[in-house]
């Protein structure tokens, strides 16, 4: 991660059960799995970004909140891994309620990332207040719900 000088690092697909958090050299790894070695997220800190974790929540296997003290406000980070087009659309929309509902839990003032596997896709039209119109193909149907989500 020095190397390239990446601070945070968000996993998708980690495979780890349970929950947890431990450091390895001057890194912290915060994940959070299911009762199988299947889906799985993570977030890795840099050396200087472990000293700020303040918690973690592992919601499921598919959403992970780390919370980072910061001035002025401190940072929410939460990483996740989207259902993939096998599922059906009731399961994206479950999904985006339950990281709506963690969304709204988490202090106002404070900033929230959200960052993680998506699994859609979508096309290169600016979308408001949207990072960047960098996108590279058709938006698909897991792009639309990201999308919907986010406006």
């Amino acid at each position: 991660m020095s190397r390239i000088n990446i601070n945070i690092l968000g996993l998708a697909e980690v495979r780890w059960t349970g929950a947890g958090v431990f450091k390895s050299g001057d890194h912290t790894m915060v994940y959070s799995g299911g009762n199988e070695h299947e889906r799985g997220v993570g977030i890795l800190l840099d050396a200087e970004h472990s000293k700020s974790l303040q918690g973690y929540w592992p919601v499921h296997d598919r959403i992970l909140v780390v919370k980072l003290s910061g001035k002025p406000f401190n940072i929410y980070i939460i990483e996740i891994y989207v259902l993939t087009s096998e599922y059906f659309d009731d399961g994206i929309e479950r999904f985006y309620e339950e990281l709506d509902s963690v969304k709204s839990n988490l202090k106002t003032q404070d900033v929230k990332v959200v960052m993680g596997d998506f699994n859609a896709e979508v096309d290169n039209e600016r979308i408001e207040d949207s990072v960047v119109p960098h996108g590279i193909c058709d938006i698909n149907a897991r792009g639309e719900s990201l999308v919907k989500w986010y406006g």
